[in-house]
């Protein structure tokens, strides 16, 4: 697969938003290929993860998040569900089950009734170690501030915001990853 044509297919100008999905993934990529790198005993498959990193916020251009260039329609929180819809078009099922799974460490049933996220009722949690990998390496990494790596805490301490089920999972990361 080459994840640059289907870039440049739904994000055919380059502008400031098509460089701040390509540097972001970029980076969540590079991270991401450092913990396969890392960790050989985790038999993740590595090309997946490139591409499936390079592709995980390929949603994010339907979204209205005027902060980043998005002016689209639908709430950012859905930028993962809207990207799993295109890569799933494009015959990637894979590819589109980290989109839908990246958001956060994971959204849960439970979380979207709670909150009334604009989101199918149903988990959206990484499952496969690919997965886990993407999700784990785009914590630390923002689309505001490109290039700057948040450290361990900086991210934990992001994800505690939206309740103590995400920091568990990302602590439990942290532990195999790093």
């Amino acid at each position: 697969m080459d994840y640059n044509s289907i870039i440049d297919k739904y994000y055919p100008e380059d502008n400031e938003l098509k460089h701040i999905l390509t540097v972001h993934s970029r980076l969540v990529a590079d991270k991401a290929l450092r913990i396969v790198d890392k960790h050989p005993e985790l038999d993740a498959d590595r090309q997946f993860i490139e591409e499936a990193a390079m592709l995980h916020d390929l949603g994010i251009f339907l979204t209205n998040a005027p902060g980043i260039y998005c002016f689209g329609t639908e709430p950012y929180i859905r930028h993962g569900i809207l990207g799993a819809e295109i890569m799933r078009k494009e015959g990637f099922e894979r590819h589109a089950r980290v989109c839908e799974r990246h958001t956060g460490t994971g959204i849960t049933i439970t979380d979207i009734k709670a909150q009334s996220l604009p989101l199918p009722l149903q988990d959206f949690l990484p499952v496969t170690i690919e997965e886990q990998i993407i999700c784990y390496a785009d914590k630390f990494f923002s689309k505001t501030r490109l290039e700057y790596e948040r450290t361990v805490e900086e991210a934990c301490n992001k994800i505690l915001k939206f309740g103590n089920d995400g920091t568990a999972r990302f602590q439990a990361w942290n532990k195999i990853f790093e």
